[in-house]
């Protein structure tokens, strides 16, 4: 498939920039992280991308390759963030076929709409496991290889539920939550070791899985939804990739510990009380008569992205 530039990458950033660095990516053969991969390897960089199909993996690894004359991307499949043998033999691997890791993107992720009580435990613990314990595992399995690097850095994905609380997002808010403050304590314990440890933390992105699965389709509930933000428009994946090539390039090198809400001032708005309803559903009246949406991609069952 292939992609126009425009797509995904502003214009204003010089060719090269990253030239001869490496970068990993779990949830790499996702809609978002795909894009920042794209964006970073058209810059210069080699990647390794990792994901939950081993077809979708290595297809998508196949179609980032050709932004760029020469540019190497190794996709693996079939890897469970959940368990830390499986990062590190996927970080193994790419620092021996690429030469090293520069740059981090922990971007695998679960969701699914659904009020607490419509969540089992262990429905609740599989979103933590892949978000929480699949980030930490990231940590874990290529810090090693970031400590070698003469710009360590690593980017988490997270997102803005928590920050004012979500309708049928308890357990997401939770994760995400826990990411940022893993974010944090990475840039305190790594940070006079020369890495620098910051989220992106997108909004309604135009186009993506996230949003297909989480918002409804109804014209009348999407035209609402975008009213609500500030910047009058829904988000885009250039709009992450270009967050995503400046907190990785030399110019945000003294930004460390920080979270980079790229979501038009949703949040200020607390926009995202939109996700899982209709543009008709008044809070707290949906949540009192037990409604979701009924034109929702799914409800039930996480989703990961590993």
């Amino acid at each position: 498939m292939s992609v126009p530039e425009s797509t995904y990458l502003s214009p204003i950033w010089r060719d090269d920039l990253f030239k001869g660095k490496v970068v990993f990516v779990t949830g790499g053969a996702g809609s978002i992280c795909s894009m920042q991969t794209r964006a970073l390897v058209r810059l210069g960089a080699n990647a390794c991308i990792l994901g939950r199909s081993v077809d979708k993996t290595e297809m998508v690894a196949r179609d980032i390759a050709t932004v760029r004359t020469g540019a190497r991307v190794i996709g693996i499949g079939g890897c469970d963030v959940r368990k830390v043998e499986n990062l590190e033999g996927a970080a193994r691997r790419c620092a021996q076929e690429l030469g090293g890791i520069d740059f981090v993107i922990a971007g695998a992720a679960g969701n699914y709409i659904a009020p607490i009580e419509n969540i089992s435990s262990n429905g609740f613990k599989s979103v933590i496991d892949i978000d929480v314990l699949g980030t930490f595992n990231t940590i874990k399995a290529t810090m090693p290889y970031l400590l070698k690097s003469t710009t360590p850095r690593i980017l988490y994905i997270s997102a803005a539920f928590h920050y004012t609380g979500t309708p049928l997002q308890s357990h997401v808010s939770a994760a995400k939550a826990a990411i940022d403050s893993l974010m944090a304590s990475v840039a305190l314990e790594y940070g006079p070791r020369g890495v620098t440890s910051n989220c992106i933390t997108p909004g309604a992105i135009q186009g993506t899985e996230g949003m297909a699965r989480l918002g409804s389709s109804q014209d009348a509930s999407m035209a609402a939804a975008v009213r609500e933000i500030p910047s009058g428009r829904w988000g885009t994946v250039r709009d992450i990739a270009d967050a995503t090539v400046y907190l990785l390039s030399e110019a945000a090198s003294y930004v460390n510990g920080h979270t980079l809400v790229v979501d038009g001032a949703a949040w200020r708005r607390a926009g995202a009380a939109s996700v899982g309803i209709d543009a008709d559903m008044k809070y707290p009246d949906f949540l009192l008569s037990g409604q979701i949406s009924q034109h929702l991609k799914e409800t039930k069952k996480p989703k990961a992205k590993l």
